[in-house]
Parts: C-alpha cells; structure tokens; sequence
C-alpha cells in the first residue's frame, strides 16, 4: 500500500510538473528582441553580426554605440523602443503621438519612413542626424508642452472600438488560418488621453467557414479578432462580443444601410460568428464593425491638445 502511495505521489508529481513547464513561455531572446527593433524602426531584419546591428541601432538611434554587455545593450535598445514608463514615453509611442497631432491619424510603417513623412511635411525635406534627436525636435514643433506626454490610464473590459477592414473575406474563398486584419476607424480617449488612434492596425484570423448550400442553408464565417494595437505600441487582446455585435447593428441601422448587405452578425451570445442567409458572406475592404476589449488594461495613453 505504501509503495502504491509512494508511485501514486510521484506520477502526480510527474503531471504536475509536465503542465506547469507547458504553461511557461520561453523568455524572449536577445535575436528575437534586435529584430523587433529592427522591424520597428527599418521595416526589416538587418544583416551582420549580432554585435553589428546592435552597434547599428545605437549609432541610429542615439548617435553612439555604447559598449558594454550584449544582453544590457539589447535590453535598452528594446525597451528605449518599445517600452514606455508612466513618465517616459518610448521612441514609438513619441512616433505615434507626434503623427497623430500633425495628422490625427497615425500608420503602421517603420518609424525611420514614419519620421521622414513627417519631417517633410514640416520642414519641407528629411533631416539628418539620429533618430532619437530628430524625433525630439519634432515633439518640440508639434506640441505646445515640447513633449509628448503620456499618462496611466485604465481601458476597462468590453470598451467598444469601431474598426474598418483592411483585408477583404468572402466565405466562398476563405479558409481557417487565414489572417484578417484591420484599423481603428475613430479614436478612442479616456478621460481626455488618447488609447487607441485612427489607424492602428489589429490582427485576427478566420477561425471557421461553412459556405452556403441549396436549400437555404447559411453560409458561415467566423472570425477572432484578436487584438488591435494602442497608442503605446502594446498589444491589446479584443474580440467580437454581445456589445459590440448590438453597437454595429445599431450603427447599420442608424444610417439605413441593407443589414444583409452588410452582414449579419450571429445570434448574441456566440462570439465571432456572421452569418448571411442563402448566401456567401462577403466581407468587403473598408466595412466597419465594432470590436471590443476582453480584459481590463493599462495603457500608457497621450495627452491630447485641446483644439
């Protein structure tokens, strides 16, 4: 009986520690993080050595290669990017909030093609120098405070986002896996502070598809939206809920457009499913839906001027 017990104790042992190990995701690596920097900045991954691009990036960005430990280098590329403090913004939150304020609208491109735009649109021709300053002066033209400023805001569950299609779907051509994706059609501000700006891009993908048969049946399409993209760079996790199903068709209705030209969004209660009778659905570029968020979330929102 005591070697049963003792056998019994180590196997659950055994599963308790196979399912937690599953559940743990490995830490980012130092390659993984210099290519997101890259791809932020250029578009695309760099060629060279591991100590090449981060000397690169240094030069770029700050006008310096630093020296140092490789993984402390990394570190501070990746977070000086990407990672915003509640006092500090990163170099692309400062990116997005200096587009948004010339343009109210702000693009998905790398921030160095990003920068260029801009610097043309104000000055007339690209500037020189590295990144970091370049996007300072234009902080310093673009707002009144010389800055972007940003602060903590809570975006609470089921917060409603109206999006536009960028990729269009048809359940006669789509099939599951494939990525669909979309942009913020209209700001969203809490309490004055700009979380999600016009023209953030979100991704999701198709997830089922029935197409239509004789006899009435429906055609099919569900899709997970995913996420969609705040004003601080972070990844929002969202999804096609009960709130925003109600929203779109109260937007449908509310501007007299055919429901069924538009698609019908499925019954409440099922998440992500639309569905149009006798037909195939047909999801065109540029539709607008709502999306929702599915959790509670901080967001290092920005200061929007008043007018």
């Amino acid at each position: 009986m005591f070697r049963k017990a003792i056998s019994l104790a180590i196997v659950c042992m055994f599963v308790f520690t196979t399912i937690v190990s599953a559940q743990v995701s490995p830490e980012t690596t130092l390659i993984d993080k210099i290519s997101t920097v890259e791809k932020t900045l250029y578009g695309n991954d760099q060629t060279g050595s591991l100590l090449e691009r981060i000397s690169k990036l240094e030069n770029d960005l700050y006008g310096t290669a630093t020296g140092g430990a490789i993984v402390t280098r990394v570190d501070s590329l990746y977070s000086g990017m990407l990672d915003s403090s509640a006092n500090t913004p990163s170099i692309l939150t400062k990116v997005n909030g200096i587009e948004w304020e010339i343009n109210h609208e702000v693009t998905s491109l790398p921030v160095k093609i990003r920068v260029e735009k801009i610097e043309g649109l104000i000055e007339g021709i690209s500037q020189t120098g590295c990144y970091n300053d370049r996007i300072n002066k234009l902080a310093k033209l673009a707002f009144t405070s010389g800055t972007v400023v940003i602060a903590d805001k809570i975006v609470a569950a089921d917060t409603l986002i109206k999006i536009n299609l960028t990729t269009a779907v048809n359940s006669k051509t789509a099939r599951v896996g494939d990525v669909v994706t979309y942009q913020v059609a209209d700001d969203v501000l809490v309490d004055g502070i700009l979380v999600f700006a016009k023209g953030a891009e979100g991704v999701g993908k198709v997830t089922k598809v029935s197409q239509a048969q004789n006899f009435g049946r429906d055609a099919k399409l569900e899709i997970d939206f995913t996420s969609i993209k705040a004003v601080d760079g972070s990844s929002v996790a969202t999804l096609l809920g009960d709130k925003a199903k109600k929203e779109t068709k109260s937007m449908v209705t509310a501007a007299g457009a055919s429901v069924a030209g538009l698609a019908i969004l499925g019954p409440v209660g099922i998440v992500g499913g639309i569905f149009v009778k006798g037909q195939d659905v047909k999801l065109d570029e540029g539709v607008q839906i709502y999306i929702q968020t599915q959790l509670e979330t901080i967001v290092h929102g920005i200061q929007a001027q008043a007018s």
